[in-house]
């Protein structure tokens, strides 16, 4: 809501010669793809191409950090594009790709960056540290950077795979959680800029070091970060939005959790002199739920379309969508108790730590325990 905010009171006066070379190369980029690849992309595929510029224009001129994140990372994501000249075997040849920028090691990068940022924002938060935030929140950026880079080149190296193993990284577990990862991260990074306060990032940090702890897990134990071609199911153009829409409910109501456990440490005087004011942790709980809810609503209406494409109908309360419905209806009573009951306080807290439980199970326990159309999504 707060992006929404600064959106609606910016005014274009105010936009600079940089500002508008930004919003060129995007349009410009945009229009490549068209020429290049438009013959092959359906009218929803250049809707999409074209609203995700729009959007990514609007974020650049608003929060100048992430134009330079998304300077930097096209740059990365395309000299490594070229560096594999065609062919999947230039992973293990080339230098920058063996050891920085290939798919997998630049996860890998993401990985280490993410947990490194972690450990330095407790030293910040325990040891008072204004260096070890300004560091510790410089490695989150790097990480979101690499977990970009490595994404993109995936997505690149499915095509050397193959014509019809192609496709958006956005299929599975493995490619889920790397999602999961940098956006719940960018949410965070908005928060820490907008209030200018580091202290909070000890405790978001600490729910994406877990993913990348299953990440890693999923890696080298189950084998399963390998590329393989869409089920039928997946083979919609509904993927492209259904899943990002779905990660930004879940990475901001991880993120709305994890201030709560920070909101109640401060509450009963722990950390109570190095936690932000309580304020501020609530203003940043209600706003990051209301973002989530906002989007996590597109996602189901997303999936209720998707549903009536591949599996003839709109709701089949297969567990999946069940799981999903108590998600929506979990934080649409949170936000219902907060706006219209005007609830405060510790209640608020517990109430996103324990709806980030039920959104834990919703997303992994019925992977695990139940079956059912999202079956190709299993553990």
């Amino acid at each position: 809501m707060e992006l929404v905010q600064n959106l609606k009171t910016s005014s274009l006066k105010k936009l600079h010669l940089g500002d508008w070379g930004y919003a060129f190369a995007w349009l410009a980029a945009c229009f490549f793809v068209l020429e290049r690849f438009g013959s092959g992309m359906n009218g929803f595929s250049k809707g999409i191409l074209l609203f995700a510029t729009i959007g990514f224009i609007g974020l650049g001129w608003f929060w100048k950090p992430f134009r330079l994140m998304v300077v930097i990372t096209a740059g990365l994501s395309l000299f490594a594009i070229h560096e594999y000249h065609g062919q999947i075997a230039s992973a293990d040849q080339v230098f920058w790709l063996k050891y920085f920028l290939g798919s997998q090691t630049a996860i890998m990068w993401m990985s280490f960056l993410f947990v490194l940022a972690t450990c330095i924002y407790w030293v910040a938060l325990l040891g008072r540290s204004e260096f070890s935030g300004k560091l510790a929140s410089t490695l989150t950026w790097c990480a979101v950077v690499m977990g970009l880079v490595g994404m993109a080149t995936r997505w690149y190296v499915s095509y050397l795979l193959g014509p019809n193993i192609g496709h958006i990284p956005l299929s599975n577990l493995y490619e889920v959680f790397i999602l999961f990862s940098f956006m719940t991260a960018l949410f965070y990074l908005y928060y820490e800029d907008r209030y200018l306060s580091y202290e909070m990032g000890a405790f978001v940090l600490l729910v994406i070091s877990a993913a990348i702890g299953f990440l890693l897990w999923y890696t080298f134990d189950r084998h399963a970060n390998g590329i393989e071609p869409l089920v039928p199911a997946l083979q919609s153009y509904w993927m492209k939005i259904h899943v990002p829409a779905n990660f930004v409910g879940y990475g901001s109501f991880s993120l709305s959790a994890m201030v709560g456990v920070a909101y109640l440490l401060k509450s009963k005087g722990i950390l109570s002199d190095r936690l932000p004011d309580l304020a501020l942790m609530e203003d940043v709980m209600y706003k990051s739920i209301a973002i989530g809810f906002l989007f996590f609503t597109i996602a189901t209406i997303l999936g209720a379309l998707w549903a009536a494409q591949a599996w003839g109908g709109y709701w089949s309360w297969d567990p999946k969508e069940t799981w999903a419905l108590i998600v929506w209806l979990n934080y649409a009573a949170w936000l219902h108790m907060r706006l219209i009951k005007g609830v405060r306080g510790p209640v608020l807290a517990w109430w996103s730590i324990g709806g980030l439980m039920v959104t834990t199970f919703a997303f992994l326990g019925v992977n695990m325990f139940l079956s059912g159309l999202h079956s190709y999504g299993k553990l």
